[in-house]
């Protein structure tokens, strides 16, 4: 009969009707309803995906003229140049590690920048032996003095100084030209380059060549890296071997070395009794200042406090701050109060109202009366006068 579905179009509708497809595999209801919702919700977690990895992936390191610093501080751009120039920059986090880096690598040139001095004089020794050659970025005293190169410190650039020529004739400052030479040091002996005045420069070179003294970060640094010949000069120091150590000691290499003082080394040997003897001190001024003030006092509460008292607390208070204005108000104030409740004015009484009626009381002039309830003193002495004027008018208005 051609009016009955066949076995194939049952078998669809029943699919249809629960969400089977011919494969057997079922499409829940609720996500076949709202598909787009679906789609919505799988491309939010995607962009959360992507944000919270983008947050937690590494951002290279803050530590001052790292190269995998890309502040402006740093010197990972400088350290990226010389990639692309074919040199293998390292950059060792450790003692250790730089030795085996200058070891392992092709006449290799060493960077050194250690600004609080980390490193021993044994340690420097073992770094110089093992470089070809040493490239140190503002040393302190102490580094100078260990490497034995005969160049010394010899003070900082002039403010009025900005720019340096090279003033000398290596290669590397000839080639340069002009540099940065704000907040720079200078160093005197070997060869002096961009010098700002007198013999001490920028850049001194030992006499053998070996060792390069630099005083600014700022001419390998992300920041000026770009200005005048800073980058032509950092290239042809740093990028003349093969391999380049970029090593910036930690205080993990001092710890290593077991060189290092400590504070118990520096003190002297009386401060091992400074603590107790201090703690005796404190002792005794707890117990004297205890037995000063003597035993708690309890009183019961609320306390009360009499009003003469409170009247010559708040006068002191006015007193102290010259408040004679504030004083001769609260003063009016006060004896127009009484005066209205003596004369059974009400609480609504003006004061002209009051005044008018202590003149008719007292039978006295209330222009008089007036005057002298209003006067301003301008002295605290003047002041005392007025008050007593007031007081024997409350008297004499009382009397009658």
């Amino acid at each position: 009969m051609t009016g009955l579905p066949t076995a194939g179009e049952k078998r669809r509708n029943a699919d249809e009707a629960t969400g089977s497809t011919p494969g057997g595999r079922t499409i829940p209801g609720w996500l076949r309803r709202h598909r787009g919702v679906a789609a919505a919700g799988v491309v939010v977690a995607a962009a959360l995906a992507l944000v919270v990895g983008t947050q937690l992936a590494p951002k290279g390191d803050a530590v001052s003229l790292s190269v995998h610093n890309a502040g402006p501080n740093g010197a990972r751009a400088l350290g990226q140049i010389l990639g692309r120039h074919g040199v293998s920059v390292h950059s060792p986090d450790r003692f250790d590690a730089a030795l085996e880096d200058l070891r392992a690598g092709s006449s290799p040139t060493l960077l050194l920048y250690d600004r609080n001095g980390i490193l021993d004089a044994q340690q420097l020794s073992l770094l110089k032996a093992e470089a070809e050659r040493v490239v140190v970025v503002s040393p302190r005293l102490e580094t100078l003095t260990a490497m034995d190169t005969g160049i010394r410190q010899a003070g900082v650039v002039p403010d009025a100084f900005q720019v340096l020529d090279p003033g000398c004739s290596h290669p590397d400052a000839e080639a340069a030209g002009q540099v940065t030479g704000q907040g720079a040091f200078v160093y005197d002996g070997g060869m002096s380059c961009f010098r700002a005045a007198g013999t001490a420069g920028m850049l001194a070179i030992s006499s053998d060549g070996r060792l390069a003294v630099l005083g600014s970060t700022a001419v390998l640094g992300n920041e000026r890296l770009d200005e005048l010949g800073n980058a032509a000069l950092a290239i042809r120091m740093l990028g003349s071997s093969p391999d380049l150590v970029w090593y910036l000691p930690s205080i993990a290499d001092a710890a290593g070395s077991g060189t290092g003082e400590t504070l118990d080394d520096l003190a002297p040997d009386w401060a091992r009794f400074l603590g107790p003897w201090l703690l005796l001190v404190a002792a005794t001024a707890v117990a004297w200042r205890g037995r000063r003030h003597g035993p708690l006092v309890f009183e019961p509460l609320p306390v009360v406090v009499k009003a003469v008292e409170t009247a010559e607390g708040r006068a002191r208070l006015y007193q102290d701050s010259r408040a004679i204005d504030r004083a001769r108000d609260n003063l009016r104030a006060g004896l127009l109060v009484r005066l209205s409740g003596k004369l059974r004015m009400g609480p609504a009484a003006t004061a002209e109202e009051t005044i008018s009626a202590a003149a008719r009381l007292l039978d006295r002039d209330a222009a008089e009366i007036r005057a002298l309830i209003n006067e301003r003193p301008a002295s605290e002495a003047r002041l005392v006068a007025w008050s007593q004027a007031l007081d024997k008018l409350e008297k004499e208005v009382k009397t009658r």
